[in-house]
């Protein structure tokens, strides 16, 4: 049995136990979800650069309060990404995803820092620093957008394999601007809740990390599934010590 194998089977073994403990009430769903809110808020704009705690995050987004010598544009990246999360909730109801779907979340995360190119798909070529990778021609977006779209359909993979390629085939199709990879966490945790799995969460400490191993996807993305695989076992850890 091979290292992801592995880790599918613990994580197999832990799910059974988070199924143990539902139903919960009204008021720690809602509680839990206010919690995940702000960690995974902080943690995906932290990766991207953000320079806001987790603190600030949370009186950012609770509050409306700015913090003082902090950009303009790391607070509405803060209250963009707390929108799109709540959005999330709402496609959990939905039995397909759908393109529009994508650009829905890109728009609300989006939309105060640049409504002009908020959930549309970019029109010019771009270049990751750092990366061998160059995305896909402009021109080519609507095609590989819909090739994604239809084969997360068709994924009859585990849903932690899903999740994780559905973060990392977002990742290398880059069809915005900006914001590709927030809202392929984002994707990739609709998933998992609609599997039941816990809001998952990657430590900005693992920066590095995931970055290299996004990069190395494109070569081999079996590195890449192992890392987010432990993320997700780390979250339902996390979640059983929250619900206990």
């Amino acid at each position: 049995m091979n290292t992801l194998q592995n880790i599918l089977s613990e994580i197999d073994k832990i799910q059974e136990q988070i199924a143990q403990l539902k139903p919960l009430s009204q008021r720690q769903l809602k509680e839990l979800r206010n919690y995940y809110k702000i960690g995974i808020t902080y943690s995906s704009n932290a990766i991207e650069g953000n320079t806001l705690t987790e603190i600030e995050t949370k009186v950012v987004i609770e509050e409306g309060i700015t913090i003082s010598g902090k950009p303009l544009k790391h607070h509405l990246e803060a209250i963009g990404h707390s929108l799109a999360y709540d959005y999330l909730y709402s496609l959990l109801k939905q039995k397909v995803l759908t393109e529009n779907d994508i650009k829905k979340l890109h728009k609300l995360f989006y939309q105060k820092i640049d409504e002009k190119n908020a959930g549309k798909y970019r029109k010019v070529q771009v270049y990751i620093t750092g990366s061998a990778h160059i995305p896909p021609k402009p021109q080519d977006l609507p095609r590989l957008m819909s090739e994604l779209v239809e084969w997360y359909r068709c994924s009859a993979e585990h849903p932690v394999v899903t999740a994780a390629l559905l973060h990392q085939k977002f990742v290398v199709v880059h069809p915005f601007i900006d914001g590709n990879g927030r809202v392929a966490r984002l994707l990739m945790n609709l998933h998992l809740l609609k599997h039941h799995f816990p809001v998952t969460i990657i430590p900005p400490i693992y920066r590095a990390e995931y970055i290299a191993l996004i990069e190395k996807s494109h070569n081999d993305n079996q590195p890449f599934i192992e890392f987010i695989a432990n993320c997700i076992k780390q979250a339902q850890l996390e979640y059983l010590r929250l619900v206990k």
